[in-house]
């Protein structure tokens, strides 16, 4: 899996990078490649933007428990309220998690004001969302 390390890393290397990286042929990276695609091993190839120049330099990790019963009886379901979430504008990502917390949300937006709208004006209007705990992102380490 050296191959999807390495793309993990840059997803813009050619295949002659990868060769050279490797000591595999070209050929055999081009076919390997092709394998892992029709697998479903490497699902896609992404980015990593530069959230400060985006306007989103704010990111926050959301714990939310749910309450399974509505007002009227009524049964919500995580995998339901994990997609009304992620349609949310702002949402990168939501997580069913054990634990004390049954879901944790990626958010990124603009500021504090932002964020502030996005929990009580959007992520709390969610019918199931019960409470919710933010936890602010004070520097991202990556690769």
């Amino acid at each position: 899996m050296l191959i999807v390390e390495l793309l993990k890393r840059d997803a813009k290397l050619t295949t002659s990078q990868l060769s050279k990286k490797t000591g595999i042929p070209i050929t055999t990276i081009h076919n390997r490649l092709k394998r892992l695609e029709k697998e479903g091993i490497i699902k896609g190839y992404t980015i990593i933007p530069d959230y400060a120049k985006l306007d989103k330099s704010l990111a926050a990790y959301i714990l939310l428990t749910v309450s399974y019963r509505g007002p009227v009886g009524e049964k919500y379901s995580q995998e339901e309220i994990a997609k009304e979430i992620r349609k949310l504008k702002g949402v990168e990502e939501v997580c069913i998690v054990t634990g004390q917390t049954d879901m944790i949300a990626k958010v990124r937006v603009k500021d504090v004001e932002e964020l502030n709208k996005f929990v009580i004006a959007g992520l709390r209007e969610i019918e199931g969302v019960d409470k919710t705990q933010t936890l602010v992102v004070l520097n991202e380490i990556s690769q």
